[in-house]
């Protein structure tokens, strides 16, 4: 697809639909209506972000609505959209770069810090679950939980095994490519585990994070490869002598990309796009976690001791073997059996396990999971994450399933099975 196409569509819903259009010069490049917005990625990828809200009925039915309206328009256009991690087919060559200063600015330094940054901008799709805390402490525990944790989501939601046309021998090749995209800005912050670790160690790490842009009288400024620090003391040689307002320090916050990322709430990046019927399960398999006492105290018991060696091998095999992945003595699908072991001893379930518990063993409604507790009956999201658990199959290993057998090695067929 072309920019003009694109702008056709944003310009389509907007207009049917009553969204506000964003714009960059004169061009067209995102849509905003009330909390929610819908931006372009560097590729042209599509991202709704949504308005906080408090279920995960709430959240569903807003993706849904989303779906419905970018259908609408796009369909009589004959345009249709794609769950997947990664672009399937078409190489990089292939793909239209949208007219956003900043991602010139991104297009033209990242080759200079690793190997797969043009990779992760212009073929690459994730969905990712903003959830908020209500204090530091509550903050540094969902930190910890949701960063132990991450490389069981990439697992779970794995769903990008192809490269131009090919099996490219990952399970997640969009959380493959984050290894080697930028050092400096990505990976599993060790630090966020230091006893230390609270607002301000964050605030340090992101002050040393070199910037990319700043952003003055409606045009982005390369001010790539120097730091927040410098900013502050009014040393950047691309804006001498300026000092940062508030929205400098938000915009940098933006650039920087580790699993799980910190602003006003916490961001938790390490799934792949997937389609419909999983983009529910998401929020649902960290609110179930995260927004729960029990559950929360539970997974932190759990990863207490896990060593940060360990943390970083899991992100670096999950990728390849998702949970079939290594760990300790067995795999990372045996650490859901491992809870669910100690959840028949406690009586207290941890919820992405708890739904297995209660289908497979014929436990009672009265031992509640995460999201039970919650009293939104929203357990339901959970069937595609329960499914994945109790087989040990990522959703990528049914996708390669299908193009070695049914789909006799042609990866066409991925653009009906994953269509919106």
């Amino acid at each position: 697809m072309k920019y003009e196409q694109i702008a056709e569509l944003l310009n389509g819903i907007a207009e049917r639909f009553d969204w506000d259009k964003i714009m960059e010069g004169d061009k067209i490049i995102g849509l905003k209506q009330g909390k929610q917005s819908i931006s372009l990625e560097p590729g042209g990828q599509f991202e709704l972000s949504g308005a906080p809200l408090e279920t995960l009925h709430q959240t569903c039915a807003e993706v849904n609505s989303h779906l419905y309206q970018v259908k609408a328009v796009a369909e009589e256009m004959g345009i249709g959209f794609l769950g997947i991690g990664f672009q399937p087919k078409w190489g990089i060559k292939d793909i239209p770069i949208m007219p956003k200063g900043r991602y010139e600015i991104m297009r033209n330094y990242m080759p200079k810090v690793g190997s797969l940054g043009l990779d992760m901008m212009f073929r690459t799709c994730t969905v990712q679950v903003n959830l908020d805390f209500s204090s530091e402490a509550d903050m540094i525990r969902k930190f910890r939980a949701g960063l132990a944790l991450q490389p069981m989501a990439t697992a779970l939601f794995a769903n990008s095994p192809f490269t131009e046309g090919k099996p490219n021998g990952f399970v997640s090749m969009r959380s493959h490519i984050w290894t080697d995209t930028d050092k400096d800005r990505t990976g599993m912050v060790p630090f966020v585990f230091d006893d230390s670790f609270g607002f301000e160690q964050y605030v340090d790490y992101a002050l040393d994070v070199p910037m990319y842009f700043v952003y003055r009288k409606q045009k982005y400024i390369n001010c790539t490869g120097m730091t927040f620090r410098d900013f502050l003391a009014g040393r950047l040689p691309c804006i001498p002598g300026e000092l940062p307002t508030l929205n400098d320090w938000e915009n940098h916050l933006t650039t920087i990309f580790p699993e799980v990322r910190l602003k006003r709430y916490l961001e938790m990046r390490g799934a792949d796009g997937g389609p419909w019927r999983r983009l529910c399960a998401l929020p649902a398999f960290w609110v179930g976690l995260l927004y729960d006492e029990v559950s929360l105290q539970n997974i932190l018991d759990l990863t207490a001791d896990w060593t940060p060696e360990e943390r970083q091998m899991l992100r670096n095999k999950v990728p390849i073997t998702g949970l079939k992945t290594p760990f300790r003595d067995g795999l990372l699908k045996h650490v859901a059996e491992d809870v669910l072991k100690l959840a028949k001893v406690k009586v207290v379930i941890i919820f992405f396990i708890a739904v297995i518990f209660n289908v497979t063993k014929g436990i009672g409604v009265h031992q509640q999971d995460g999201l039970e507790r919650r009293g939104f009956k929203e357990s339901g999201f959970l069937n595609e994450v329960a499914e994945v658990v109790r087989t040990g199959v990522t959703p990528a290993e049914r996708l390669l399933e299908l193009y070695h057998g049914k789909w006799e090695q042609s990866v066409d067929h991925v653009f009906e099975e994953l269509l919106y």
